[in-house]
Formats: C-alpha cells, sequence, structure tokens
C-alpha cells in the first residue's frame, strides 16, 4: 500500500504540482511512458499484491490496467499526452466493454425477472435466501447482479412486507426481542430525518448539488433502516432437519449445514472474551448496553456468509445471542442428531 502510495503521489507531483514546470523535461515522451508504465502496470499488480488473498486473475488485471490508462488520460496535461491519446482509449475501450457487459447483465435479470419471481414464490425459503440463490442460478454470479438483488430486497422490506406477518413454529428462534435493536433503528431514522430538515436548507444555500446529494443519502439511510427492521421481523433463525438459517436483517446472512457444525461453546468465560471479527460472524442484535453471545458455533470447515450488497466472507465461527437459548441450543443438538455436543 505504501508502494502503491509513492507511486500515485509522484506522478501527481510531476504533473499537478507547482514544481512541475522545474521537473519535466522539455523532451517528455520517457517520462510520459514511465508515468504510463506505473499507472497501468504496476499501479495495477501493486494492488493485486495488496488484495493478495485473492487468486490472482487476467481479468482483473485487464480492468485494472484500463482503469490506469483511463486515469492517466485525465492526470496528464492534456500537451503532454498528445502524441498517446490513442493509448487512453484502449483503456475507455476495455472500459466501455465493461460497462455493455454489466447492462447486458442487467438485462437479462429484468428478462428472466417473470421467472425468478415464480420460483421464489414455489421455494420454501424466505425471500431473504431465495432471491439472491435464484438470480445467481437464471443470470450469472457477478457483483453488479448481487447488489440489484440486494436494493431489490431493501425496497421489498421497506415497502412491501407490511402485512405479513413474522412466521411462528417450532422451528423458528427469534434474536431480537429482548434487544433495544428496534428502538436503536428507529432512534437512527428520527435522527435522519431531524438532520435532513436542520442541514438540508443551510446546505441548499451554500451548494445545491451538495444538499441535494446529501438528501438522497439520508433518504436512502432511513429506507434502509426501515427496511432492516423488517427483514429482522420476518426472518427469524429457523432449523430444519439438516440446515440452520441465520440472518440479522439485510446486513448479514448465512446458511449452515448441520453437518458443518463441529461443537458449541457456551462457557461464559469464553464468551465474554473478545471476538476475533476474521474468523468469527456475529449474529447479535444491537444494545444500549454491551451484550455478550450465548453461544458460538465452531465450525469444521470455513462457511460461507453473505454480508450486505452481496458481499460474500468466509467464516469458522458463529457468535449467536438468542431470545430463548436454552430452547434454541436443545432445538440445534436434535436437529444435528447429537452431532453438536457442548
Amino acid at each position: 500500500m505504501f508502494l502503491l502510495l509513492l507511486v500515485l503521489v509522484s506522478n501527481f507531483v510531476l504533473y499537478r504540482s507547482p514544481i512541475s514546470p522545474m521537473v519535466l523535461p522539455e523532451e517528455t515522451t520517457w517520462v510520459i511512458l514511465g508515468s504510463l508504465l506505473d499507472l497501468a502496470i504496476v499501479s495495477p499488480l501493486l494492488v493485486l499484491a495488496i488484495n493478495r488473498k485473492r487468486n490472482f486473475s487476467v481479468k482483473r488485471f485487464i480492468i485494472l490496467m484500463a482503469g490506469g490508462l483511463v486515469f492517466a488520460r485525465f492526470l496528464i496535461p492534456a500537451k503532454y499526452y498528445e502524441p498517446f491519446v490513442a493509448i487512453s482509449y484502449i483503456g475507455f475501450a476495455i472500459e466501455g466493454l465493461l460497462v455493455l457487459l454489466e447492462l447486458t447483465l442487467l438485462f437479462m435479470l429484468v428478462r428472466y425477472m417473470p421467472a425468478i419471481i415464480h420460483q421464489v414464490r414455489m421455494s420454501d425459503e424466505s425471500l431473504l435466501f431465495s432471491l439472491p440463490t435464484i438470480v445467481e442460478e437464471k443470470v450469472r454470479k457477478h457483483p453488479i447482479v448481487q447488489i440489484v438483488a440486494s436494493e431489490f430486497l431493501m425496497f421489498y422490506y421497506a415497502f412491501s412486507s407490511w402485512r405479513k406477518r413474522s412466521p411462528i413454529g417450532e422451528e423458528y428462534f427469534t434474536l431480537h426481542k429482548n434487544s433495544s435493536l428496534v428502538a436503536f433503528q428507529m432512534m437512527m431514522i428520527h435522527a435522519i430525518i431531524i438532520e435532513t430538515i436542520g442541514i438540508h436548507w443551510w446546505l441548499h444555500e451554500k451548494s445545491m448539488l451538495l444538499s441535494i446529494l446529501l438528501l438522497i443519502l439520508n433518504v436512502y439511510s432511513v429506507v434502509f433502516f426501515i427496511g432492516d427492521i423488517q427483514a429482522v421481523r420476518l426472518n427469524p433463525v429457523k432449523i430444519t432437519d439438516n440446515y440452520l438459517y441465520l440472518s440479522l436483517g439485510l446486513a448479514k446472512k448465512m446458511v449452515l449445514s448441520l453437518d458443518d457444525i463441529a461443537s458449541i461453546t457456551m462457557d461464559q468465560k469464553l464468551l465474554e472474551k473478545k471476538i476475533d471479527k476474521n474468523t468469527t460472524i456475529e449474529f447479535i442484535a444491537k444494545d444500549f448496553e454491551t451484550v455478550h453471545p450465548h453461544m458460538i458455533l465452531e465450525l469444521k470447515n470455513p462457511c460461507r456468509a453473505t454480508l450486505f450488497f452481496g458481499i460474500e466472507k468466509t467464516y469458522t465461527r458463529v457468535a449467536l445471542r438468542m431470545d430463548n437459548p436454552k430452547k434454541f441450543h436443545e432445538a440445534l443438538n436434535h436437529g444435528g442428531s447429537e452431532k453438536c455436543k457442548d
């Protein structure tokens, strides 16, 4: 990261600082070529090195290279860059091709929407779990598609789920009723509304663009919090014969096979220790006071969880705080056919 920052800052100082006329030679051809090498080759390689946990792919490198060429077009003054302007068209062409590909995916999503809706209605899973899976099957797994599916879920729960009742049954367990989650979310909604009323009109006189952007962000935040409350209410933890469905609103969800649970930690001293966020995902409702999990599920292998915007991450432990931990623990042991022992 330091090397990447050094490359970017040095190129910025070279072309966009008061000392630029003093350091740039009359013949700038080789200097420009060096900058293009920095931005289109070196910088992408450094970005890939920073994200080395993800596997290297030629596709990612080409995308970053195209972005570097586009960035060079705006960083290097036109009078110096003119002999190399054709190179920037390569970057614009690649980026344009990617945009076209994403638009094609969105078109496919719209095209298959009736079939997706039909399959969602036929699914035994709730919309929160079934929609992203079916969209992935019908279209493909792509960030833009995952984001659209997440946005659809947010607007659905915010505006179209008020007549639905929370599912009830022996297989359902809540994790928010004994917490201050709903009160906290409502407090955030009120705070945003008050901020919008107070700051928007003041900022409107200073900068109309900033005031409009702030208004859009505030409205989006309110919609998110409303949808999040509904998603929590309508998607309690569910245990079936083979799977455990976990969710905490729109922010995180996870489907675990009961066979993946190696053990359940319920030792109070261990539960009160600091949780490693890199290895442990928490399904603990927000509260005004510090709370600890009732149990931690130790997994045999890293399992995938889906976060907001469809971002996926793997975890080896799951921390849970339930409204009725004793009953949930009994149901979990029974559902796992005694595979989950303390």
